[in-house]
């Protein structure tokens, strides 16, 4: 078995899972100092785009090619790669369509898509230089987003409409959304070849004027919002994101980002990321599904959704950024978790987390004092 890895940054979330399964790996990467090469296989130092990385796939014979790729912008050409070898090589890619990936990567699009299929997503306008409707109530905080930005990148909340002006002055186009007092929530689904599974809802936090971003705030799985019927609601929001990715016909993993609207107690779906999240850490160890190990298994054919619905376990998980943890334990050996009570660390210099799994979250919350890094 014969897999192209696209992109080196995450792949030591994989290197442990192709080397006990015996699959030769490859990575194409356009940065000679990722750090990540020289776990793989074999490596080709690549220019951008996909032209080069679809060449090599044709050229190795691989069984399949998995991008680990975690920002939005080159979806759509992976996307387009995926239609030519898989339509004239037979070669998987997982990846989600071109339909798909067009409609994820533009914010417009994804709330058009919300609007025509009836799901509930927060009330938005979209806002140009010098066209805009100011539809919204002018007296309530607004989020402002690019119509392509991401993690958090080109996000602004002001305190009403009107203060538009100064955002379209760095930014040609956007969205003015309503603000919405809440908690963050996200949700990773897998599908492939017409299979669905949702993951656990995580708890990313309370949304604030102040934008602060959810990789600096504690994250829970799964989702426990007191005052409701958290079994019911992740049950929702799980139906929520079935039917998101069966009719946009996702393929591979999305994360889809909801709040959940303390007043009203709805849930709002704000975004769709069709690519690896950063929730697949807490993910995994609230659920026990590596996300990653799940698109090789998909692209190497052994991928069964009755076998993932059966492996789901319910643990209770928290994420804590700890900036610099001192550590040895930062790297791809010990990226899992061995039992019901563990922990691993991941992320970059400074900007370090800690995921726990606990039997309970009084035992997470336990490993966590332990660690000295909660008080």
């Amino acid at each position: 078995m014969k897999i192209l890895f696209i992109g080196a940054r995450l792949f030591d979330d994989v290197a442990l899972y192709t080397r006990k399964n015996s699959i030769k790996s490859i990575i194409t990467e356009s940065n000679p100092q990722s750090s990540n090469l020289k776990l793989a296989d074999s490596h080709y130092i690549v220019s951008r785009g996909m032209n080069e990385p679809m060449k090599i796939a044709i050229q190795e014979n691989v069984d399949g090619v998995v991008p680990l790729i975690g920002i939005d912008g080159p979806l759509v050409e992976v996307a387009i790669m995926k239609e030519k070898l898989e339509g004239d090589y037979g070669i998987p890619v997982v990846s989600s369509p071109v339909s798909a990936a067009n409609i994820c990567v533009d914010k417009y699009k994804t709330k058009e898509f919300f609007v025509e299929n009836k799901i509930k997503t927060p009330e938005f306008v979209k806002i140009a230089k010098n066209s805009y409707k100011p539809i919204l109530n002018v007296h309530q905080a607004i989020v402002l987003k690019h119509v392509t930005g991401q993690g958090g990148s080109g996000i602004k909340i002001v305190p009403y409409i009107g203060n538009i002006k100064e955002y379209l002055h760095e930014f040609e186009n956007g969205i003015a959304e309503k603000f919405i007092e809440g908690f963050e929530v996200s949700i990773e689904v897998l599908r492939w070849k017409g299979k669905t599974v949702p993951l656990v809802p995580v708890y990313k936090g309370k949304t604030t004027i102040e934008g602060i971003h959810p990789l600096k705030k504690i994250k829970k799985a799964p989702l426990d919002i007191e005052g409701i019927n958290n079994h019911e609601n992740n049950l929702k929001i799980q139906e929520i994101a079935v039917k998101i990715a069966d009719t946009l016909g996702l393929e591979g993993t999305a994360d889809i980002d909801i709040i959940f609207d303390c007043e009203t107690r709805e849930n709002n779906v704000i975004e769709i990321n069709a690519r690896p999240s950063g929730t697949r850490y807490i993910t995994c160890a609230a659920t026990n599904v590596n996300i990653t190990h799940e698109l090789i298994d998909m692209a190497s054919g052994q991928w069964d959704h009755i076998k993932l619905k059966n492996k789901i376990k319910n643990y209770s998980a928290i994420e804590i950024p700890v900036g610099t943890h001192f550590s040895n334990k930062n790297n791809y050996k010990f990226r899992e978790f061995n039992n019901e009570n563990s922990w691993i660390i991941h992320g970059p210099d400074n900007h370090e987390r800690v995921t726990i799994r606990g039997k309970t979250i009084t035992n997470a919350v336990k490993t966590a004092k332990d660690l000295e890094i909660l008080k």
